[in-house]
């Protein structure tokens, strides 16, 4: 399979083409990789190579290809090339009954990164040996089992030769460990368990394989059950050893290997904490433990193995499971047998009687599946195996066709990176080994497989100390490498002496090599891998001209401060192409002889509406309607007629030239003709030039009109009267003559007998039983089926109340109603059709409603298509796979004889618009009737008629519908049965489901609507609704994102919540729509499952602004005390219901008197009277805002006059709905091995619901926080089940563990840890014994995913970090909006709990109005709680942590009276090009004066200042700026006493450019925001009582190459100068020691990023280092009495707690503190018993 070699001049051909083709990623990856050696080069890419000769001065490490155009001599270049050899292959031969494959061996030699493919060949026979081996469960509850099973070998044996001449047969038995506590271990238990019986056991081999089947059925019949205590078995033993032990059990080379396992109990598993008593902590060692006697002999001193063991011994051995358990069991081994990919499961009978059929079932299905999968892979390598001939099954199993050879494809990889490490850095065993590419029924192919990370050979032939380098270095590969001491390519510099300075000093600088580089032998060597450039180092690569943000257009290379553009390409920026290929027009010329061509683009001579880039006329560019604007001037001009003929005709701003010949219509703009209604002539003319008229356009008239000829025009009447004549007489012969008859029956068109008619003339439906809102009513065709029929149809509902359509249509004519509409497409069904998410659906959705709406416009008052799905059309001939399309249009009632007339002329056409559809086929449904048409084609003989049922709330008890055929149009077929009537009876509804209210006012702030639907349950069934959005003054996808879909109550369920998201509003829409109430309608429809709609079953959503709800809020505020009592009487009838999670809607009746308004008073329940709050009302009802929830409230009401207030009303209570719960508590990892570990986590803090259930997620993570492939997901589907053991971890690897909760309003925000188990102390005692934990097994190769026990699922998500996260540096864009929040903000909240008082969610005071409700991004700020416990053993700081000095300081207090800084920047995309920047209104102690904004582009450039002196104002529209560019916005507040802090933001508006102007967006371009990220979360440890070590990851998106970061410290409440650090470099994650604090005093840190484009955003974080006790901190270094009092004197790292706006802000983040336990000491025992909790 090898292909010939090429030769070496077609590699370099190929690679040339390659580097050519591709983009600079490759070349750029290895000339930009840090590499010192020719073997380091070679490891960067599977395409780099190292040059060694000696003479070569550019970059050695490039890609082949560039090496050479650099002047590389090819002997020089040093390449690794892998190698693909077949060792050993034989022909499959067919006529042999046994698993094949070829090829059985291959060697292969890969280079990290590069992948290999090849073909594999596999043969089944129909027929092979098979060996069937049963294991059976010998407990007590099995004994009637084990007495079906001897009466029934013989059976066995009879169907066993029915499959296959060639197989043996044999018998194993288990019960489970003797051991406690799952065996009695008392002496005359142990002998005889039950009366009757064996003793206990393991695992015993009773008949091992054999071809006699009396023998057999003999030592059967000799056998005895046997006992044990616990209901879980020990099966997981007797499988191990049947498929290792091979020799004692039987199994045969080249056969069939059927394991059928019995049992109707549960399994024992590693680590399931079975064992712990007994002390049997040693893993399985897989190997074989039998005895002579075939006994299983190490079952005191091993554990049970775990399920991936299970898996991977089994398909090693080519054993298939296959699960034979009765109905108590069956739920452990559904799905533990998904786990193996070939196997099966089957339900036993009590007694096993059916374990025959069983078998036999099993077995044929087991034949046509084929598993094929890598056993013994290096972890450097993966293999994918797929197959083009057969279908690829979920279990990772192909369905074959035995007797057939199969062919399959294999992708061989060597990946470049394991965990983070490079391949070429891991051990030998993980680079290579023999990977065996096994099927599931023989032995597979071997392939010798290893990954190349060889040394090159010119670094194993170094010259050392050589003269080339003048003997202080050693010449290696073509450079010298110097001693320590020395520099230079030929190492004549000392680094140890200075040298003059004075030649690398540019003329006007005072640092050498321009700050750049450094001065060694009187030459300058430039930082910067190849950056700076120059004498001096004066030029930096990095500044050249840009376009679209790319260095020299990305067509070129940056040298000497200006750009070296490719081949082609020319320009400052290289953006100039020097082809004219871009200015060629449709004839083969330049720029249509109308311009000349300039870099790249056509400079036309006169400039037109409608001339394209190429100076061509672009007729799709002319006005469609430019031959009728003409029409009248050239009628009025050239003959006199025409509707402007007379003075009128002066008015037209162009004029008429008679011609005798026009020019032909490709030679002109446009060519129209006319008819002349004067003459009835028909007149032509044409356009020149542009096809713009002006005042000095000619139209060019033909002299000669083209009239109809007169002389022929008395035939007309004489026709018509003749053809009356005619018809009468045809009739007479019908009727009088007999022989006439005859011959006109012969005709086609007079075929009496083909006939076309409804099937059934009646159908009764129960309303309750309906699973659809329409019926499929077949209609036949009889007689002769040739040709083509077309039945027009309508239906009229509610028939049994006459007039019923006619008056619901003449009650308003112009409301809006839904129109149903369906059409045939002229286009195959696809399945992507039939998916509504997916691309091909959406593409063709589009173009639907693109092609209809322009059709449809034409009709007055119809809106735009809505609710577009596709489906297949069934019983339809050859058009059978066509599409069906259904939509909706909203059109006023009078409109449905114009949409009905345009429908069937536009099926008639066969397209609407640009849209093709089939004829014969539509549907057109009204509110109350239906109308449309289907097609018998050739050969059909039935069509269906999806007839609409019109199921509404209001309908009558019993309704019936009337479905008519009204005639054929097309076709030669007479109407047979042409009525059908369906009765549709309604029964009492099970269930009532409605909305709460029939309106709800919502805050655009909180961008999502939630309204309730609920369900008055009558019966306890399952109940189905369908709900949509309707426009109304607010519109779908500016004001909210239309849904719909189908809510499903489940049995039990009462309440559901519809969620509509809302969208910011644009300041246009402000400014054209002004204020005017936005709201919109949500529908239920269509109730299944025997539900009714009650009412209101239609809502309507209010959408309001912040402002407008803050001005309703104040308006609700009591600003008085209440006047004294008066003689008005208690509302009556008080009602409250909850409108959602933080609001209920209290309504009451006016009492007697004239009340002036309302006073309502609520309060928690439970909570005193005292502590209600007060609202003011002038109407009868009020919306209580702000509330917790699922709590449960009490409130009251009375009403206050002229005289004072009157008596409350009675007590009602009221509970809120669910909101999602917060994060859940601490986890806390008990430790069983570096393996093995117990997670347990606490309930959320905010449950805010019921908990129902909790997701656990874990995944590995590297050193530079990346994940490791895919998170698994375990679904803990029990709330009060908080723990879960996850097993095979992988040792000595950090894993990233997350748990989130989840109630009845859905999902919460998780909690997240990092921990690797290799470094906490072990506790394998500490795991209790809990049979229904559930259990994870985390060991999980290549082809099969992880295994889950007693859970519902297994998902995948992405990982996170590598150690205990400390704040989420998540970003988000919502509708072209960033917001940078911070703490303080009035969308920080923060639940508190009092004494006496139950905690219920966020205080909030309803009478504050609350603007700062959107959900927000946190960006950039971090609170920290951090807790140190342990002590230092040592005062020697770790190496790694390096303090540092600093470098700046300055006063950071702030005088009285100054602004604070402002406390976040929001940024709101308008354009582009602009963007709206606001702010929140900083703290001040004086009144403001106005603020100042500040913006430049962040690599420098003019800087613009707006100043804004009204206060009041906190926004302002920035105008003109660049797209692709980032930009540095600044604002400060101002003050009496002078100018506060500015907050800083970085901004980008990304958006699609012109290719030829890059600083120009193209319009109608989607534009989105973007950030550069802050540097990632800071972590704080404590040190000592006045020093910690603060670190940070870097950032996501620095912006450009990051050179270093500035480092903040002050005082939180000022104080103190501020002191700054610099810390070089860049690194994955940065660390600083920071010295001198003082205990118990809050400090505020910064960290920025420095990059090559300027200063990024910042990271903020607050910590404060406290005694627990306030005590002093203990010496470090000090060891007695250490651990005797660990909790008394700690170190404690708390969060800051910050004022703003009277409410307490909440934590941001809590961070995980990392305990430093230096050199010295041990734990002692105490920590090793604690839980390690983050």
């Amino acid at each position: 399979m090898a292909g010939p070699r090429p030769s070496p001049w077609a590699r370099l051909l190929l690679a040339a083409l390659i580097s050519i083709s591709l983009s600079g990623t490759l070349a750029n990856r290895c000339k930009k990789a840090p590499v010192k050696s020719c073997t380091e080069c070679v490891r960067v890419d599977k395409d780099c190579a190292y040059c060694t000769d000696e003479m070569f001065r550019d970059r050695r490490c490039n890609t082949q290809a560039e090496l050479l155009a650099a002047g590389c001599q090819r002997e020089s270049i040093v390449v690794m090339e892998s190698s693909f050899q077949i060792t050993e292959e034989t022909q499959i031969d067919t006529t042999l009954r046994r698993s094949q494959m070829s090829p059985q061996g291959l060697r292969v030699r890969l280079r990290p990164g590069e992948e290999r493919h090849f073909e594999l060949e596999v043969f089944e026979p129909r027929e092979s040996p098979v060996d069937l081996y049963i294991l059976m469960d010998f407990s007590n509850s099995m004994s009637d089992d084990l007495d079906n099973l001897k009466k029934m070998g013989q059976n066995l044996a009879q169907v066993l030769s029915q499959l296959t001449s060639d197989y043996t047969i044999g018998f194993g038995k288990f019960v489970d460990k003797v051991s406690v506590p799952q065996t009695d271990m008392r002496p005359e238990k142990l002998k005889e368990p039950w009366p009757n019986s064996d003793p206990p056991f393991s695992f015993k081999n009773v008949i091992s394989l054999t071809e006699d089947v009396d023998e057999f059925r003999n030592k059967l019949q000799g056998e005895r059950i046997s006992g044990n205590l616990d209901a879980p078995e020990g099966g997981f033993d007797a499988i191990l050893q049947t498929a290792v032990c091979t020799r004692d059990i039987g199994w045969r080379p080249d056969s069939t290997h059927l394991l059928v396992f019995s049992t109707e109990s549960a399994f024992h598993y590693e680590a399931d904490g079975a064992n712990v008593l007994a002390g049997i902590m040693s893993r399985n060692d897989e190997r074989c433990h039998l005895d002579a006697t075939g006994t299983y002999t190490q079952y005191r001193t091993q554990d049970y193995p775990s399920v991936p063991t299970l898996v991977r011994l089994l398909a090693k051995h080519n054993i298939i499971p296959i699960f034979a358990v009765t109905n108590y069991s069956y739920s452990y081994y559904e799905k533990l047998h998904t786990y193996f990919p070939v196997s099966s499961l089957g339900v036993l009978q009590e007694d096993s009687s059916n374990i025959v059929e069983l078998l036999e079932e099993a077995f044929n299905r087991i034949r046509s599946n084929l598993d094929i999968r890598a056993l013994d892979s290096p972890r450097g390598f993966r293999t994918e195996v797929t197959s083009k001939m057969f279908q690829k099954m979920k279990t990772g199993s192909f369905q074959i066709q035995r007797g057939e050879v199969g062919i399959y494809q294999v992708q061989l990889r060597a990946i470049e990176h394991v965990d983070g490490t490079h391949v070429c850095q891991l051990p030998k065993e993980d680079q290579k080994g023999n990977i065996h590419l096994k099927p599931s029924f023989s032995d597979g192919l071997k392939m010798d497989a290893g990954i190349i990370c060889d040394v090159c050979p010119c670094e194993l032939q170094k010259e050392v100390r050589s003269a080339r380098c003048n003997f202080n270095g050693d010449f290696m590969c073509g450079q010298c490498v110097c001693s320590e001491g020395w520099s230079g390519q030929t190492c004549n510099c000392s680094t140890g002496s200075l040298s003059d300075i004075q030649p690398c000093l540019r003329e006007g600088e005072d640092k050498p090599c321009s700050g750049r580089g450094e001065c060694q032998c009187g030459h300058c060597v430039c930082y910067g891998e190849g950056r700076y450039e120059g004498q001096f180092c004066e030029y930096d690569n990095f500044q050249c001209p840009r376009t679209s943000g790319f260095l020299c257009n990305d067509r070129g290379r940056c040298s000497m401060g200006q750009c070296v553009c490719e081949p082609g390409w020319t320009g400052p920026s290289c953006d100039c192409p020097l082809s004219n290929a871009t200015c060629i027009d449709s004839n083969g010329g330049i720029c249509n002889g109308r311009g000349h061509c300039e870099c790249g683009r056509c400079h036309c001579h006169q400039q037109s509406l409608y001339t394209d880039t190429i100076c061509e006329i672009n007729y799709s560019a002319i006005h469609p309607g430019l031959c009728e604007d003409l029409r009248s001037c050239v009628q009025c001009q050239a003959w006199g007629t025409g509707e402007k003929k007379g003075r009128t005709c002066e008015e037209c701003n162009f004029k008429v030239k008679m011609v005798d010949e026009l020019k032909r219509a490709e030679e002109v703009v446009v060519r129209c003709s006319f008819r002349d209604e004067d003459d009835d002539c028909t007149y032509s003319y044409t356009m020149e030039g542009d096809g713009a008229p002006g005042p000095n356009s000619t139209v060019l008239v033909h002299k000669k009109k083209d009239c109809p000829p007169s002389s022929f025009w008395w035939l007309i009447p004489l026709l018509l009267l003749l053809l009356p004549l005619l018809a009468l007489l045809l009739l007479l012969c019908w009727k009088y003559c007999a022989c006439c008859k005859a011959c006109l029956a012969l005709l086609p068109c007079c075929n009496r007998g083909h006939m076309v008619g409804f099937k059934e003339d009646h159908y009764m439906l129960r309303e309750n039983l309906m699973a659809s809102d329409h019926l499929d009513t077949p209609m036949l065709r009889s007689g002769n089926l040739k040709g083509r029929d077309v039945v027009r149809w309508k239906v009229t509902n509610n028939v049994q109340r006459p007039g019923f359509a006619t008056h619901a249509a003449s009650i308003n004519p112009t409301e809006l109603v839904p129109y149903g509409l369906s059409l045939r497409l002229a286009r195959l069904c696809t399945e992507n059709l039939l998916k509504p998410d997916t691309r091909e659906c959406a593409q063709l959705r589009q173009e639907v409603e693109e092609n209809l709406n322009e059709v449809y416009r034409q009709i007055s008052g119809v809106h735009k298509l809505q609710q577009t799905k596709f489906r297949q059309q069934p019983n339809a001939g050859k058009k059978q796979d066509h599409t069906i399309v259904d939509t909706v249009l909203m059109a006023p009632r009078s409109a449905k004889p114009a949409l009905l007339k345009l429908t069937e002329k536009q099926v008639e056409q066969r397209a609407f618009h640009d849209l093709k559809v089939a004829p014969g086929y539509y549907t057109l449904t009204a509110d109350q009737d239906a109308r449309g048409m289907v097609e018998f084609q050739e050969g059909v003989e039935l069509v269906d008629v999806r007839v609409p049922l019109f199921i509404r709330p209001e309908d009558d008890e019993e309704k019936q519908l009337l479905v008519e055929a009204i005639d054929v149009p097309a076709g030669t077929a007479t109407l047979g049965r042409r009525l059908v009537n369906i009765t549709i009876i309604k029964e009492q509804a099970r269930d009532v489901v409605s909305f709460e209210q029939p309106e709800y006012s919502v805050s655009r702030g909180d961008q999502v609507a939630r309204i309730p639907v609920i369900r008055r349950v009558l019966d306890g069934g399952k109940s189905q609704v369908s709900y949509r959005t309707q426009d109304g003054t607010a519109q779908g996808n500016r004001d909210y994102i239309p849904v719909e879909g189908e809510l499903l109550f489940q049995p039990g369920e009462a309440w559901k919540e519809l969620q509509v998201k809302l969208l910011e509003l644009e300041e246009v829409d402000s400014l054209l729509r002004g204020r005017q109430i936005r709201r919109f309608h949500v529908q239920l429809s269509n109730p299944k499952f025997g539900a009714h709609l009650g009412q209101p079953h239609s809502t309507t959503i209010i959408i309001r602004d912040p402002d407008e709800l803050d001005r309703s809020l104040t308006s609700q505020m009591v600003s008085s005390q209440p006047p004294s009592h008066g003689d008005l009487g208690a509302p009556q009838n008080p009602n409250a219901k909850a409108a959602g999670s933080r609001k209920i809607h209290f309504n009451w009746l006016p009492p007697s008197g004239k009340p002036m308004g309302y006073r309502v008073k609520y309060w928690i329940q439970g909570d005193s009277e005292s502590e209600a709050h007060l609202l003011d009302s002038k109407v009868p009802s009020v919306e209580l805002t702000n509330l917790y929830p699922y709590c449960d409230y009490e409130m009251k009401v009375c009403a206050y006059g002229a005289q004072g207030e009157g008596p409350y009303s009675s007590l009602v209570s009221c509970r809120t709905h669910q909101e999602v719960p917060s994060e859940p508590g601490r986890l806390a990892f008990n430790v069983v091995s570096s393996t093995v570990t117990q997670l347990s986590w606490a309930e959320p803090a905010e449950t805010n619901g019921e908990i129902t259930a909790y997701e656990v997620c874990y995944g590995l993570v590297n050193d530079d926080n990346r994940p490791i492939g895919p998170m698994k997901k375990v679904l803990v589907d029990n709330p009060k089940n908080r723990m879960l053991l996850i097993e095979n971890l992988r040792e000595s690897q950090p894993y990233r563990y997350t748990v989130k909760a989840r109630n009845g309003a859905g999902w919460g925000p998780e909690r997240e840890a990092i921990i690797n188990l290799a470094t906490q102390p072990k506790r394998p005692m500490s795991i209790p014994i809990i049979p229904d934990i559930p259990i994870v097994d985390a060991q999980s190769g290549e082809d099969y995913d992880s295994f889950l026990m007693y859970s519902d699922d297994v998902l995948r998500s992405p990982s996170g970090s590598q150690r205990p996260s400390v704040s989420d540096d998540t970003e988000h864009l919502v509708n072209g909006r960033m917001d940078f929040a911070f703490p303080g903000s009035a969308n920080s909240l923060h639940r508190m709990t009092t004494t006496g008082a139950a905690a219920y969610g966020t205080h909030l005071s309803p009478h504050v109005p609350h603007r700062g409700l959107s959900t927000s991004s946190t960006l950039t700020r971090d609170y920290h709680s951090l807790t140190r416990s342990e002590h230092s053993h040592s005062t020697t700081l770790p190496r790694d942590y390096s303090t540092l000095t600093s470098v700046s300081s300055h006063d950071s207090r702030l005088t009285a009276g100054v602004p604070d800084t402002p406390t976040r920047l929001v940024f709101s995309a308008l354009g582009p090009t602009s963007l709206r920047v606001s702010w929140q209104e900083p703290r001040c102690e004086r009144p403001l004066q106005g603020y100042s904004v500040e913006y430049q582009l962040l690599n420098g450039g003019e800087l613009h200042r707006l100043n804004i002196p009204n206060p009041a104002q906190t926004s302002v529209v920035v105008e003109d700026l660049l797209p692709n560019h980032s930009y540095v916005f600044r604002v400060r507040a101002q003050s009496q006493e002078g100018w506060g802090r500015e907050r800083e933001g970085v901004i980008t508006i990304e958006s699609q450019v012109h290719p030829q102007s890059p600083l120009c967006p193209l319009p109608g371009s989607a534009f989105t925001l973007s950030t550069p990220s802050a540097p990632g979360p800071l972590v704080f440890t404590a040190l000592s009582p006045d020093s910690l070590q603060l670190s940070w990851e870097r950032p996501r998106r620095p912006n450009g190459d990051i050179v270093g970061y500035l480092v903040t410290c002050e005082m939180a409440q000022g104080g103190g100068p501020a002191t700054t650090f610099r810390v070089d470099g860049d690194s994955p994650e940065s660390r600083l020691t920071v010295p001198g604090l003082s205990e118990n005093v809050p400090y505020k840190f910064k960290v920025q990023a420095r990059t090559t484009e300027g200063f990024g955003p910042e990271r903020e974080g607050i910590i404060t280092i406290e005694s627990q006790d306030g005590g002093p901190f203990p010496q470090l270094g000090s060891h007695a009495g250490l651990f005797q009092h660990p909790l008394q004197n700690g170190l404690t790292l708390g969060a800051q707690h910050l004022e703003a706006g009277g409410s307490l802000t909440r934590h941001v983040t809590q961070e995980f503190v990392s305990r430093t336990l230096t050199t010295s000491g041990t734990l002692s025992t105490q920590v090793d018993q604690q839980f390690f909790q983050t």
